[in-house]
């Protein structure tokens, strides 16, 4: 009997985030499984099942919705229609109390630790309600770092043989140090992600503005109307308006320009999963300030600086020491490279073939 790998790529759409980022690199190397796609877009040379476009991010809550309602009840009949013996879904989304077998990816457990700030959100009750059935149903639980394996066993008392840890990457091909001309503004220092309260951006501009530097401050993501404002209105108050830019989601051929001519990355979230941007930097070559919390010393290493997240004067001190000190720059950057090399999307395509086949 055939044994029929689908993998469900329901979350992909053209403005990646760190999942999306992950089901699109991964995928790939998932070739030996011999899966079957579901996906909305077909895929040159793999077998694909098309399924809607209105599932993905994409379409905000209301997309989350339809494809929580997708998986509940259309994905059961695709899997006995395509004859699956395993689903493999790069989300903690499968469906419940049927008769699919299934492996899911868990990045982290954030609305859980910080529930205060997640209070309104639904994906509170996604995670304290949903998730947690579809993980202790899962043939398999595949997540992203040590850290997030503890979390998965320590909130939701899943047992640690189910839990695998996998590491994520970066594309060294797009992200590589370019060779570029000095910036010819002030030099700058790039934070890349979500605006939302836990990625820490209201300390990060709070230690920017002490800072008596002739540089700026370059916020990169989506704006929320949440949040976004709120920090917008901090810049104001401190006046330095002048110095701290928003510049709204970057596209993905622009990243790697933006990140060579930067004086640092800066990264100083509450928690994280993994913390791909980390990575993405190194490879440019550009150093990284970020958190001694959660996954990021998994990932940084001792390539990075560490910092308390939660004391702004550290992280004053910290932007101070990268853009006064060239000599540990440059050591960083050396650092950086060499620590990226340990990360590879095809380690991680590798991996979870192994584990996936140990289920079909």
């Amino acid at each position: 009997m055939t044994l029929t790998c689908l993998v469900n790529l329901s979350v992909l759409f053209d403005k990646p985030t760190g999942i999306t980022t992950y089901a699109n690199s991964v995928y790939p190397y998932l070739q030996p499984l011999d899966p079957t796609l579901l996906i909305a877009n077909p895929v040159p040379d793999s077998r694909c099942h098309i399924i809607p476009k209105n599932l993905s991010p994409a379409s905000g809550s209301p997309g989350h919705l339809r494809r929580l309602l997708w998986t509940q009840f259309r994905l059961p009949s695709l899997y006995r229609q395509l004859k699956g013996s395993l689903v493999f879904s790069p989300v903690p989304e499968a469906p419940l109390y049927t008769s699919c077998r299934y492996a899911v990816m868990v990045h982290d457990l954030i609305p859980l630790r910080f529930p205060e700030i997640f209070e309104k959100s639904p994906l509170r009750y996604y995670f304290r309600y949903y998730v947690p059935q579809v993980v202790r149903q899962a043939d398999l639980v595949v997540c992203n770092s040590e850290t997030t394996a503890r979390d998965i066993c320590d909130f939701w008392g899943i047992p640690a043989h189910k839990v695998m840890p996998i590491p994520l990457a970066c594309d060294r091909d797009h992200f590589r140090p370019l060779n570029l001309p000095p910036y010819q503004g002030r030099p700058y220092f790039l934070y890349i992600g979500r605006p939302d309260p836990y990625k820490n951006l209201k300390r990060l501009i709070s230690a920017f503005a002490t800072l008596g530097k002739n540089c700026e401050l370059w916020i990169a993501g989506s704006s929320d109307a949440r949040y976004t404002p709120k920090l917008q209105e901090q810049v104001k108050t401190l006046n330095i308006e002048g110095r701290v830019k928003f510049l709204e989601y970057i596209a993905y051929d622009k990243l790697p320009i933006l990140l060579n001519q930067a004086i640092a990355l800066v990264f100083p979230t509450l928690w994280e999963g993994f913390g791909i941007p980390v990575l993405e930097a190194m490879a440019c070559g550009t150093p990284v300030i970020t958190s001694n919390c959660s996954s990021l010393p998994e990932v940084a290493g001792d390539a990075a600086v560490l910092v308390d997240p939660y004391n702004t004067q550290e992280l004053t001190a910290a932007l101070c020491l990268l853009i006064d000190d060239a000599s540990l720059r440059s050591q960083l950057k050396t650092l950086g490279l060499q620590r990226v090399r340990q990360f590879s999307w095809q380690n991680t395509g590798q991996q979870t073939v192994e584990v996936l086949q140990s289920c079909l």
